[in-house]
C-alpha cells in the first residue's frame, strides 16, 4: 500500500498529531527528512522562554505563517487553537495512537532523560524538564500522559468521521511497528 504518495503525487503538507509519548516529534522528523520537507514542531512555537506559554494571538500567527508554505510536516496537536488553521491546507495526517501504557511509559523515561542530560528542548528558550514538576506538579507531562489520552483518541476519531474534513487523508499507526511500516513504505517508494 502507498502511504507517502496518491496518484502519483507527494503528498507536502503533513501533520502528525497523538498524545504526548506517542513519538510524534521523532516520527515527524523521520518523515521529513525521507520526503525533502521541512519539519516544524509546534511546541517549539508555543512555549517561550520561562515555559510561559505564547499569547494566543501570536501562536496562531505563527502556525499561520508555517502552514502557510508550500511544504512542511507539523508536529504537534493544539486542535483547540489551530485545529481551523491547519484544516485548510493539511493534505495528510498521520495519527500516532500506541496505548497508555505505552505512551505513559516512553513520557517517563523521556522526562527522566531530559532531566537528567538537563537537555534544552527548544533552542533559545532555556526550557528543560523537572523530575520535580513531572512527579509533582499539576502541570506534570507524566499526569497529563495519562489523564489525556482517550479525549485524544475521542477526538482524532470524530475528525476522521468528520465530512468537514473529508478533503483530508487520515492514516492511524497503532504501534511503533506500523510506524516502522509506514515510514518504510514510504522509504521504499522514494528509493
Amino acid at each position: 500500500m502507498a502511504h507517502g504518495f496518491e496518484n502519483g503525487a507527494a503528498y507536502e503538507r503533513i501533520n502528525v498529531v497523538g498524545p504526548s509519548g506517542s513519538g510524534k516529534t521523532t516520527f515527524a522528523r523521520e518523515l521529513a527528512s525521507l520526503l525533502g520537507l521541512p519539519c516544524y514542531e509546534m511546541d517549539a512555537l508555543f512555549w517561550e522562554p520561562g515555559w510561559r506559554e505564547c499569547e494566543n494571538d501570536e501562536f496562531v500567527r505563527r502556525v499561520e505563517e508555517v502552514t502557510s508554505r508550500s511544504r512542511w510536516v507539523l508536529d504537534g496537536n493544539y486542535s483547540t487553537r489551530t485545529l481551523a488553521i491547519k484544516s485548510k491546507r493539511v493534505q495528510l495526517v498521520v495519527w500516532l495512537d500506541p496505548s497508555v501504557v505505552t505512551t505513559v511509559c516512553r513520557v517517563t523515561a523521556r522526562t527522566v532523560r531530559r532531566s537528567l542530560t538537563r537537555e534544552e528542548l527548544w533552542p533559545g528558550t532555556g526550557n528543560r524538564e523537572s523530575l520535580t514538576q513531572a512527579l509533582f506538579s499539576r502541570k506534570s507531562i507524566i499526569w497529563l500522559a495519562m489523564t489525556t489520552h482517550a479525549r485524544t483518541r475521542r477526538r482524532y476519531n470524530a475528525l476522521m468521521a468528520a465530512p468537514e474534513y473529508s478533503h483530508i487523508r487520515f492514516v492511524r499507526l497503532a504501534s511503533r511497528a506500523d510506524a516502522a511500516r509506514f515510514l518504510g513504505s514510504i522509504a521504499r517508494e522514494r528509493g
